[in-house]
Parts: C-alpha cells; structure tokens; sequence
C-alpha cells in the first residue's frame, strides 16, 4: 500500500485566506520570539552603541584617497628619482655634493616660501595636531610639503617615504572630516576628527611598508610614549586595509624587505638578543637626544631655512662620501635606502663596515631632518639597528643567524628612538617576511625601550592620554565658558594694566590684542617677573607669551579637558568662532564646576525631598 499525503479538504478560497493571514502575522509575531525579542534588541543595541556605520563608510573613502596618494609618491621617489641618482653617486662619489645641496636647497625654498612654517610637517605635525589643534591641519600647502618631502628624500637625503605617507593620509583624515562636517553627515564631532587624522595616518603607514597591521599599531602607538590611542582601533584598521589593496593593485603585495627566516632559536639566541637590544637602547638614547639638540638648535636659529638645509645637505653628502672613500660598493648611508637591506644580509661585510655604516647612517640623519628635511626617520633607524645586529652577531655572539640579529636589531633601534615597541616587531614580521623573528625581537624592543627612558625622537610625543571624565559627555564649551572677557591691548604699560587689575577680578591669565588681533596671553606671575621701575617702559607685549590652544564653543567639554592636563598647557583656553573672534574663555575651575554642581543638587534634592507614604 502507498503512503500518500494527507488531503487538506479545506475549499481552495479558505486555503488562500490561511496563507495570507500566516504571513501576514510574520515569524516575528511567534509567542516565542515574541518573548525574547526585547532582549535581542536590547543586546543589540548594547552591541552598537557607538554609532559604527559611519566609519564602515569613512574609513575605506581615506583608505583609497592615502593609498592613491602614497602608490603616487612610491613610484616617483622609488621607480623614477632614487635609482638613477643613486647609480650615478655610485660611479661619481663626489656627485652627492652638488646633488644633495640641490635638493636641501629645493626642499628649504619649498617650505620658506610655500607654507606658514617651515618647521612644521610631517609625522611631527600630525602627532602636534592631534594632541594641540585638535586633529586640524592646514590644507593650504598640502601639495608644498608633499614636494618638499620628494626633493628631500629623492635626491638622497637619509629620510624614506614614511614622513610624507604619515602626513598626507592625515591630512585628508582632517580635509575629510571638514567636508562631511560641512555637508553635515555622520554627526561628526570634535573628537572624530582627531579620530580620522590617526586613521589617515594608519593607511598612509601600510601602504608605504605594505605592511597594514604595522600601520595599525604604528598610528595607534605614534602620539604617545606609553599609552595608545585607544579611540581609532576600529578606522584606522579599516583603513589600513583598504589603503593597502589599493597600493598592492599597482606595485604587487610582496613584503618590501624580504629575506629568508630562520627556522628556530636556541636559549643562547635569547640571551644575546636580550644584550643587543641593551647596547642599541644605549645608542638609540644618545642618538635621540643628540638628535632632538641638533633639532632644536636649528628651529631657534634665525637663519633662512634654505640656508638651514643647504649646511644639513653638505653634511649628510660628506657622511655617503666619506662611506665610500673606505668601502667601495653600492652600499651608501643616504638615501631611501631600501635597497640596503638586501645588500648587508644578502653579501659579505666586515663588522668594521656595518658599523661605520650604522654610525654615518645616524649622522646623516640627523643632518638631513635635523637641519630641517621633510621626511621621518623610521627606515634609517631600521637600517642602523640593522646593521649593528649583524655586526654583533658576527663579532660578539659568533652566530651564523644573521638574519635573526638583524631583525632584533632593527626593531630594537625603532623601539628606542620612536618608543613603539609594539609596531618595531610586527613591521619586522611583516616587511621582511621574517614571522619566526617575533619572539627574539619582543625580547630585543623591550629591552631597548625600557633602557631608552622617555627619550624620543618626536617632540611632540606625550606620556600618556589625559583622563577623560565620562560626566562631560555631551557637554559643549560654550555651555560653561566664561563669556566675560578682560582682554589688555599689547601696547599697555605695565603700569596701566596693572591699575586696570581689581581684587575681585578671577583671572590670573588675560588675552593680549594687537590691533584687534589675538597674538597671545599675559598672566599676574608673569608681570610680577618685571621690576616696578620698568613698568611705565615696558609693554604688555613684552611678557605676551604667544597661544596655540584654542577651541570652538562647539567642542565637547573632554576635548576641553584633554588640552588643560597636557603638561605645557595654558591654565586657560580661549574659546575662538571660525571668524577668529574670542566669545570667551575656559578654565579647570568652569569645568569643575560642571562636574561638582550636578552632584550637589542631586545631594540637595535627595535631603529635601518629602518622603512618599507608605
């Protein structure tokens, strides 16, 4: 007998009427989904609390614009400038004189004529924006600094691509955030864009190394000593990501420093790292701070900045040629040098050598960018760490891993000079394929920057993020600012501004105005420096120290707090509209204020208030 499937006698009308009312009742209206639905989106919404989409839509839009931009300057530094030049320096030594004044001459004419501050670029003014202006950075000479940093490096300057690569990407993270702001989109905040300028910086860090979790951990290790800048995880791994497949679609996705790994590592091995990364901590911290003295010395010289880098260019051409007067060979300190790489682990070089090369490798770069050269100093200290691990490997460890001592020290020199341990091993593992390094090399970095202190080579660096006070959410400046402004003119006598002061005046920091322009603050301690006999001589300009923090009444009050903590902050910030005009001024006292007035009316309320009947 067959088994046949029940007949639903049910007329064909009624069958059609069933269907329509089950679908129109849904899964959802199911007793038991129905029951549990709450909870799913309450989870949910906990899930996504942080408004996500948006970033899944910004993010890849910097990616592409930084790997368009960073696969431009790739090709012309890499494909088109720094290999016939280097050939001909080669051939002719003595050509690296007349080559490299030209292009620190160039490269100081840029920046003198074509930008507000010749002093201000690269990593250095990303990392200075973030903590300083709030992830703003000046668009106007965007394209100068970008040639500016071509002619440095192009022309052999030791520097490599990764200063201009940092900076632009973070530079269009800000433009980006302006354009969307202005569109208004996304709900951006204040706190976004100092979000999108690290995200920038991480895509344009990948794909220059072709290395995307390094840009990661780079961008997110770069504003700090010792903390991370937690906030851009998410953007800057996306853009990462797609910055790197953008620059892989036109130049391939093959490591850039690709040497064979070794297979294993003994107990000895580890020890001898761990001496290694000692001894290049000590050098990396009397190379830092030898470099931030040059550094230093030449900003505060009142020289022309041309001037500034054709001293910095002759130096560095006499370190290359002094180089080759000892070891002929196409081993040079200048340049990219990403050449160099294959060139010690790949040929025979006497210790001697790889240490002379370590140490006019360091001098050079501290005559190129510390006279001033647009670019950042990553690969040279790769390459110097590099060099002196092989050469400790063969003279002090008598070990036939020279790959393994390189790697360690190469991350180890990063570690100490920039104090990012993290991203010093994983752009190892990455840019040299060298994966069984990781461990030998944590040990090395960690070693180096613990005995490296707080030196770094980035003087913008802070030690760790301000506390942020959850309370202030959602408060803006220009809720609890001060809107009472006592300003002085610059051309006050001391005298005067002095007998404009009252006992019951709170502020111990005015604004100064020059001509109806803000130029900086006067405080009572400073006025207080100056002999009463000099007071009817002297201006109130003469003790006006110039102010870089400002911020918009639209400002969330975090923000706020984040600029009064940093170290060399002001006791004050000026609250500035677009059109340059001061609407008032914020102090710790209004914002703590903020924070102990909500509790103490809470504390009155609960006092005060009739208890219910029972």
């Amino acid at each position: 007998m067959l088994n046949t499937p029940p007949i639903d006698l049910t007329p064909k009308p009624l069958q059609d009427k069933k269907v329509r009312a089950l679908r129109g009742k849904g899964l959802l209206h199911l007793p038991l989904l129905r029951k549990y639905a709450p909870f799913i989106h309450e989870d949910l919404a906990a899930v996504y609390a942080r408004d996500l989409r948006k970033w899944l839509l910004i993010a890849p839009v910097i990616g592409v614009i930084t790997g368009l931009i960073t696969t431009a300057i790739a090709v012309v530094i890499l494909n088109r400038m720094w290999p016939p030049i280097l050939n001909y320096y080669v051939r002719h030594h003595w050509a690296m004189l007349p080559g490299l004044l030209l292009g620190c001459i160039a490269t100081g004419l840029i920046m003198q004529c074509l930008t507000p501050d010749p002093d201000e670029h690269s990593t250095e003014e990303i990392i200075r924006s973030y903590h300083e202006h709030q992830g703003d950075v000046n668009m106007r000479p965007f394209l100068s600094k970008l040639l500016a940093a071509i002619t440095t490096v192009g022309f052999g300057g030791s520097a490599a691509l990764e200063g201009p690569s940092i900076y632009g990407g973070g530079a269009i993270g800000s433009w980006l955030w302006k354009q969307l702001r202005r569109a208004q989109r996304f709900s951006l905040d204040a706190r976004d864009r100092r979000i999108m300028l690290i995200c920038g910086a991480a895509a344009g860090m990948s794909a220059v190394f072709r290395a995307p979790l390094t840009g990661i951990v780079f961008s997110l290790e770069m504003p700090y000593k010792d903390d991370l800048a937690h906030e851009a995880l998410l953007p800057s791994l996306i853009a990462s990501v797609v910055s790197f497949m953008t620059l892989s679609a036109f130049l391939g996705s093959a490591p850039l420093f690709d040497f064979a790994a070794e297979p294993s590592f003994t107990r000895r091995d580890l020890f001898w790292c761990a001496l290694l990364g000692l001894a290049i901590g000590l050098i990396g911290m009397a190379f830092v701070t030898t470099f931030r003295r040059v550094r230093t010395f030449c900003v505060n010289w009142r020289a022309p900045h041309w001037v500034k880098l054709s001293i910095g260019g002759a130096l560095t051409a006499l370190c290359g040629i002094a180089f080759v007067y000892f070891y002929r060979g196409p081993l040079t300190p200048l340049g990219p040098n990403y050449e160099a790489v294959g060139l010690i682990l790949q040929h025979s070089h006497s210790s001697a050598e790889l240490v002379l090369f370590g140490l006019l490798k360091m001098a050079a770069t501290i005559f190129t960018l510390g006279a001033g050269g647009v670019s950042a100093m990553f690969v040279p200290l790769f390459l110097t760490g590099g060099s002196f691990g092989v050469a400790f490997a063969q003279s002090v460890a008598h070990s036939p891993a020279l790959a393994l001592y390189a790697a360690v020290g190469m991350a180890s020199f990063i570690a100490a000079g920039y104090k990012t341990p993290l991203a010093a091993v994983v752009f190892v593992a990455e840019a040299t394929g060298g994966h069984a390094f990781i461990i030998p090399s944590l040990i090395g970095a960690a070693v180096a920057y613990a005995v490296s202190g707080d030196a770094s080579a980035s003087g913008d660096q802070r030690l760790h993020e301000a506390v942020k006070v959850h309370a202030l959410q959602g408060i803006s400046v220009g809720d609890v600012m001060q809107s009472d402004v006592i300003a002085a003119p610059a051309m006050l006598s001391l005298r005067e501004f002095a007998a404009t002061l009252s006992p019951h005046t709170r502020h111990e920091v005015f604004p100064v105005f020059d001509s109806g322009t803000l130029i900086g603050t006067c405080s009572v301690w400073s006025l207080s420096h100056v002999p009463p006999q000099e007071w009817d001589t002297r201006k109130v300009r003469d003790i006006t120290r110039p102010l870089l923090a400002r911020i918009s009444p639209q400002t969330d009050l975090p923000e706020a707090l984040r600029l009064l903590l940093r170290g060399d902050s002001e006791p004050m910030l000026l609250v500035v509209e677009e059109d340059h005009r001061v609407v008032g001024i914020l102090t710790k006292g209004d914002i703590l204020q903020t924070l102990v007035l909500p509790q103490v009316e809470s504390a009155f309320e609960e006092e005060t208030a009739v208890p219910s009947p029972a």
